[in-house]
């Protein structure tokens, strides 16, 4: 699909179909990123649809903490919890799966709204660019929601770099992330994120009960351009009063994602409905893309943690 930006903007002034319900009772919800923006409003919801658990997983305790608070005060909900997650860290994810195997129970849907976008590079703790790294026996269908963007649609990935065989070292590396490139990175990591949904969808059996799906919130006001820096960051303000999505109704993407009818098996969804993603992504090069990032990607993870590969070997087998 190529998608114009007078499209995108127009689609800015559409009204939003209202929030999707379902029952969550007995289900745990865990939802990165939860103690602010998208990820606090989708908290709300779960919270209103009477999510047996859910758990705020956030970078600082005492920013998830005061979310807590405001959701109980906001919503009357008691079962909210304040888990800590790094993403920009791969001990502190590590140490997250520890907990939660020994604690968490049974996993019904996973929010993955995490994310950052920086005018400049900057290297996490492990040396990758902040952006990049970034249920049968109960009767249930859990989910995965991978937050993408429309931007995808001018994000794409250089032949040159696949050809280096390590497209996502390089994509991470201080070398490839010039000032002209960063400028542009957002759209190539919400490129990743959808190729990533895609290639788990491939992978896993035709009878997994497992959904995961690609949402596209919109331009929504939101903190995610708080690194931004004059002038940019007065566009920015400007275009948000005029044009943007609330955060709530930007948050009303991520929970239809996880609790939306329909076939959303490895789809890309946009306000309430099933996508094609982009010309690039659905293209022969796009496919070979996808399934070379996804290799690379199993023999970054495995390395860091060699769950991973047992993962992948027992449940990931089918033919892409």
């Amino acid at each position: 699909m190529k998608l114009s930006v007078w499209a995108v903007m127009k689609g800015q002034f559409n009204k939003l179909p209202p929030v999707a319900k379902a029952d969550l009772a007995g289900q745990t919800v865990v939802v990165l990123g939860a103690n602010t923006g998208l990820g606090f409003e989708s908290v709300k919801h779960f919270a209103s649809m009477g999510a047996g658990r859910i758990i705020l997983a956030c970078r600082n305790q005492s920013k998830g903490q005061a979310a807590l608070e405001k959701l109980k005060a906001e919503t009357g909900y008691q079962k909210g919890e304040v888990w800590i997650i790094d993403l920009a860290d791969f001990s502190s994810v590590k140490s997250f799966a520890d907990k939660f195997e020994q604690d968490g129970g049974r996993l019904d849907l996973l929010v993955e709204n995490a994310g950052v976008t920086k005018p400049k590079y900057e290297a996490t703790k492990d040396g990758w660019e902040t952006s990049i790294q970034t249920a049968r026996e109960h009767g249930t269908v859990p989910r995965i929601v991978v937050v993408a963007s429309e931007l995808h649609h001018w994000g794409s990935i250089p032949k040159e770099v696949l050809a280096r065989g390590d497209a996502l070292t390089t994509l991470g590396s201080s070398e490839y992330c010039t000032p002209k490139k960063t400028q542009t990175f957002y759209n190539v990591t919400k490129t990743l994120n959808i190729f990533f949904v895609r290639a788990l969808n491939a992978r896993l059996g035709a009878s997994t009960p497992l959904i995961v799906t690609a949402v596209n919130p919109g331009f929504c006001v939101s903190g995610l351009r708080r690194d931004f820096l004059p002038p940019i960051s007065w566009i920015m303000a400007l275009m948000e009063r005029i044009m943007a999505f609330t955060t709530e109704e930007g948050s009303r993407q991520l929970v239809f994602g996880a609790v939306g009818p329909g076939v959303l098996r490895g789809e890309y969804i946009n306000q309430s409905r099933v996508e094609e993603p982009s010309d690039f992504i659905i293209s022969s090069d796009g496919r070979k893309a996808e399934d070379q990032l996804w290799d690379e990607l199993i023999e970054i993870l495995g390395k860091v943690d060699p769950r991973v590969l047992a993962t992948v070997n027992e449940y990931l087998s089918a033919s892409a």
